[in-house]
């Protein structure tokens, strides 16, 4: 499977660092021109190759989906919906380390929200459903957080190791993923076991 992995465009929220995962905010103007922008990037990158196109239920992955794919009909799947941060839905990483200093959300998670080894689940569980598509691309609509996490475990590594990617509003990351399910013994998480190999 071929993953180009997108991020939504611009919100208002993204501009202010306020941490958005359930919360369903739309594009600004200037979030609707970054989708809309999308457009004949991932025409170079899908090369003619008719992808699968996934987003995330959330407005602000629809649009920017639409906007960057607009003769592409797209599945809404909520395994790619973003991180819940629970009760640090809204806050900015400021405010949330003045609640909790030391805090780190790789780490530590989110209270009233996801782990980021049940996000890493998530992430294995669609990887797993498109693991047919053979060299079809999957293009997948998303968010920061997430698309960091599925990034990694796409790539064979642990959750906590999208830590060590950066993605921008309306990036495009392209991952080539060759799928080979792990024999695993009951006692492997989805944190300590890579999905694939590349």
């Amino acid at each position: 499977m071929r993953l180009v992995i997108v991020r939504h465009g611009e919100t208002d929220w993204t501009v202010a660092g306020r941490y958005t995962g359930t919360i369903d905010v739309g594009l600004t103007a200037n979030g609707r021109h970054q989708a809309a922008s999308l457009r004949s990037l991932l025409q170079c990158v899908l090369q003619d190759q008719r992808a699968v196109l996934v987003s995330s239920p959330r407005r602000r992955a629809t649009e920017t989906a639409a906007l960057a794919l607009p003769a592409y009909r797209e599945t809404v799947d909520p395994l790619v919906a973003e991180y819940d941060y629970g009760d640090y839905e809204g806050l900015t990483g400021e405010q949330v380390r003045r609640l909790a200093p030391g805090w780190d959300i790789w780490r530590d998670g989110c209270p009233g929200g996801e782990s980021t080894a049940d996000v890493g689940r998530r992430a294995d569980a669609f990887l797993h459903a498109h693991a047919g598509n053979g060299t079809q691309p999957v293009v997948v609509v998303t968010h920061g957080h997430f698309s960091r996490i599925l990034a990694a475990r796409a790539l064979g590594l642990a959750p906590g190791y999208g830590r060590l990617f950066a993605i921008a509003t309306a990036a495009v990351s392209l991952i080539g993923v060759v799928y080979q399910p792990l024999k695993t013994s009951a006692a492997d998480t989805a944190s300590d076991r890579p999905f694939a190999s590349v």
